[in-house]
């Protein structure tokens, strides 16, 4: 079985991730490294994807940077969203054409989403997915009128068939940034997240770790720990640049 190197990067500013993204998407390219995964946080900041528009921001960029909140464009798909400390991201940089299914790109987000349902499952809190709607959801009726909250986000970029970004999941984060934006392009969208369902706040490194069994389950992965320095040398430079 091939390998999935799972490296923890800590908290990581949003540009400088995806510097780091870009410089390991040529290497897997290149066949330079193996597939991997690249699990941080980040400090507060709203991406907006390529399908945002300027009414998901209501209250105007300069409002939301005097709240501490950075706003940059970024070449996920998508809408806008909010990532900040205490939320898992995942970013899987994976060569799409050494997978099962490697021109599908919708196989490869489905099971993404399972992998994120069953990692949810593993801490006792019960997600799924509803149509026409992006991300995973807990609770069992659709918004506007029902009582889904939504816990974790999906988007992705594809680059000569190697993957960028990935997925958020909303661990002991704070939730009100949210509140203040249009998350996803989803009008009356609550969010949720593994603390709040679960009364207490959680290890976010433990549940990273589940996160990173399944994800490397659901492409046939077999996860290694990996040290960033050690294993991309120079690269550990974007990370910090």
């Amino acid at each position: 079985m091939n390998e999935l190197w799972v490296m923890r990067a800590g908290l990581v500013p949003y540009d400088a991730a995806r510097r780091a993204q870009k410089a390991l998407e040529r290497a897997r390219e290149a066949g330079e490294i193996a597939d991997l995964l690249l699990l941080l946080e980040h400090p507060p900041v709203y991406t907006r994807g390529r399908r945002s528009t300027r009414d998901e921001l209501p209250m105007g960029e300069d409002w939301y940077r005097t709240q501490g909140i950075e706003v940059t464009d970024t070449d996920r798909g998508g809408r806008v969203t909010y990532h900040g400390p205490g939320q898992l991201v995942a970013y899987p940089i994976v060569s799409l054409r050494e997978l099962a299914n490697p021109d599908d790109v919708h196989d490869f987000v489905s099971r993404m989403e399972r992998a994120m349902i069953a990692a949810l499952a593993d801490w006792e809190v019960e997600a799924g997915l509803f149509e026409n709607l992006t991300g995973v959801w807990v609770g069992d009726a659709a918004p506007p009128a029902g009582d889904a909250r939504k816990i974790g986000s999906i988007g992705i970029h594809v680059s000569r068939g190697v993957t960028t970004h990935g997925l958020a999941i909303n661990v002991n984060n704070d939730l009100q940034p949210f509140e203040w934006v249009v998350p996803c392009g989803i009008e009356a969208c609550r969010m949720s997240s593994l603390s709040r369902e679960l009364g207490a706040e959680q290890d976010l490194d433990r549940f990273a770790t589940t996160v990173a069994a399944r994800l490397a389950e659901a492409y046939g992965r077999r996860p290694i720990e990996r040290g960033w320095e050690e294993t991309v040398g120079p690269l550990a430079l974007e990370l910090t640049a």
